[in-house]
């Protein structure tokens, strides 16, 4: 395609495939800022209203599922990118084939709980709960009446010597840290049943370290729980001169015992978001 008929530029590309549209649209612009502006004011504009119609087109096929409106306007050039489009097409594959944890409208369900520019406390975890009726988009919560995990009754545990007031409350959903700002984000937000991991290396890590990125550079003041060595090795993205970082073992049975129980986490991130003038977590609130 070329750019010789100016007048029918703008059609010629609407008349493409998305992808095809968005190279053109992409490769056209290039080339017109390469022969002196050759087209006139109006065509340019109605070829960037055609560009950014297609991308938004792109972005919401890959994600049908509900994603709150504050991240998909700071995060949604994501779902345009070549990664994320592959991404979803094997988890589509995968849903066909097997089944897949959290359901599809909970896959972004933490996005919907608090508006991405509210975060201030960030707790990442790995991938979600593989088993029935658990994984619900929220790092290290379950859906109830499912039984609290083991890494889940030692973060209880701690809470009870940490702060005043705190009483396991019987149950593992953490929607009531969630919508005070405190972002539990999985490094990988989809897993095939009772297959652990199974999804990792398909390119969720490349989305939410983005995720992370964006906090860390956009945001101010906020506190990120590094529980793991792999939550720290997720955290080597973020400015700590802007951030407030807390690091420790997992709270896996496995590990607790190297460093969480007794960590303090909860009660330094309420100091540390009182330093930062924000208020504090009611960690109580669930």
């Amino acid at each position: 395609m070329t750019w010789q008929d100016n007048g029918d530029a703008a059609l010629l590309v609407k008349q493409q495939p998305l992808h095809t549209q968005l190279f053109l649209l992409w490769t056209g612009q290039k080339q017109v800022s390469g022969k002196n502006m050759q087209l006139s004011e109006e065509q340019l504009h109605q070829i960037e209203q055609n560009r950014r119609a297609a991308l938004e087109r792109l972005a919401s096929r890959n994600v049908p599922v509900p994603i709150g409106e504050s991240w998909r306007k700071q995060i949604g050039a994501e779902f345009t990118k070549p990664y994320f489009t592959k991404l979803m097409s094997f988890v589509t594959m995968e849903r066909k084939c097997y089944t897949v944890y959290p359901s599809p409208e909970q896959v972004f369900h933490c996005t919907t709980l608090c508006a991405i520019e509210d975060v201030k406390v960030v707790i990442l975890g790995q991938d979600p709960y593989h088993h029935p009726g658990q994984a619900h988009g929220l790092a290290f919560s379950v859906l109830r009446p499912k039984p609290t995990p083991p890494s889940l009754e030692n973060i209880f545990m701690e809470l009870k010597e940490d702060i005043a007031g705190f009483q396991d409350p019987g149950h593992g959903d953490l929607t009531g840290w969630a919508k005070q700002g405190v972002l539990l984000l999985n490094s990988v937000l989809t897993v095939r049943a009772l297959q652990p991991t199974s999804h990792e290396g398909q390119g969720w890590e490349i989305f939410t370290d983005a995720v992370v990125l964006w906090l860390s550079r956009n945001l101010n003041g906020l506190v990120f729980l590094l529980w793991g060595s792999y939550a720290q090795r997720k955290g080597k993205v973020i400015d700590r001169k802007r951030h407030h970082v807390l690091e420790t073992s997992h709270p896996s049975p496995y590990s607790a015992h190297l460093g969480f129980f007794g960590c303090r986490h909860f009660s330094k991130t309420n100091m540390l978001l009182k330093t930062s003038g924000k208020k504090p977590v009611d960690w109580t609130a669930l």
